[in-house]
């Protein structure tokens, strides 16, 4: 049994004979193009600070804005093998996952084809640009990436972006490490992709908002999660102005421009940020019906809004009603 194991059982123990709940640590930062709010269950302040310390080193390992981060000297390497830290091969190895589980809809290779939409900089400090080699093409070839111990080789012309799916990871790697350090339950939310794990406050389930993305001052509804993620992908988020008219930075990997689509937000609930993040992308490039036929069957649920407001549901939804 963990040491984590053995505190949470320990303050278990506690509460249940008082019939109390363990106190909830919340704090919010920046992060990732937007903040991040951990809210840990059962734990201390440090343990929030170690928490965000980790999310911190994801951001600064993956960022593609970041002329010295991992994902920055893969892109640049022309071929030649890299030495990157543990957790970029975690990132990669969950975005070869996410491709065979959507069929290739989810592509982590197509950073150029982002950049022709119009998102080269960074939307909270745009003196960060993305600046990729000549020989940089969309799409690449994630499937014949070489991964030895630490050590990555990229085939020339293959560029990653960490994108949604690194948001989503780190949330992910954010609970493990505080359920793994004693905490009763966490909720980690990273620019707007949610991850639960553990005891919920209530010790039932995490009620979560669903946000209405022509208002977000309000929500649609709520969703209850015991253990698992829910994330939000949009086409009304950054959108950019180019030669060829408007175009945002969901890319449709069989065109390479913008994804044409009457669905404006596709939100998922799978069992992890990564998985959840990968799905969600899938929502945009199959046929509503199909894709809310199919996401049950990967162990997702989903809500799909459309360019009228309507609202698509999988069978499943409700389940967390």
């Amino acid at each position: 049994m963990s040491t984590g194991s053995l505190a949470r059982d320990a303050v278990n123990a506690v509460h249940v004979a008082s019939g109390t709940r363990p106190p909830v640590v919340t704090d919010r930062r920046p992060l990732m193009g937007g903040h991040a709010t951990l809210s840990l269950v059962g734990a201390s302040q440090k343990s929030v600070d170690r928490a965000f310390a980790l999310a911190d080193r994801c951001e600064a390992l993956w960022s593609r804005f970041l002329p010295h981060s991992d994902i920055s000297r893969l892109n640049w390497a022309q071929g030649q093998p890299v030495e990157v830290d543990p957790l970029t091969i975690q990132l990669i190895e969950a975005m070869r996952g996410a491709s065979d589980l959507t069929a290739n809809d989810f592509d982590p290779t197509l950073l150029p084809a982002i950049i022709r939409s119009g998102y080269a900089a960074s939307a909270v400090a745009p003196e960060l640009m993305t600046v990729l080699p000549p020989s940089a093409t969309a799409p690449g070839h994630l499937g014949l990436i070489e991964t030895n111990g630490t050590t990555v080789r990229m085939p020339l012309g293959t560029t990653l972006d960490a994108g949604g799916i690194g948001k989503g990871l780190t949330a992910d790697l954010v609970c493990e490490l505080a359920l793994a350090e004693g905490a009763w339950g966490i909720m980690a939310e990273v620019s707007g992709d949610i991850v639960v794990a553990g005891e919920a406050p209530d010790g039932a389930a995490w009620v979560l908002g669903v946000e209405d993305p022509f208002d977000t001052a309000r929500h649609l509804g709520t969703v209850r999660i015991a253990s698992g993620a829910i994330v939000t992908s949009s086409q009304l988020k950054r959108r950019f102005t180019t030669v060829d008219g408007q175009r945002h930075h969901l890319i449709d990997p069989v065109t390479g421009s913008s994804v044409v689509s009457d669905i404006q937000t596709v939100t998922v609930i799978a069992a992890t940020g990564a998985r959840a993040e990968a799905l969600a992308k899938s929502g945009f490039i199959r046929d509503p019906e199909d894709f809310l036929a199919w996401l049950p069957q990967v162990g997702g649920a989903a809500l799909l809004i459309d360019a009228s407001g309507a609202q698509l549901t999988s069978t499943n939804w409700t389940d967390y009603a």
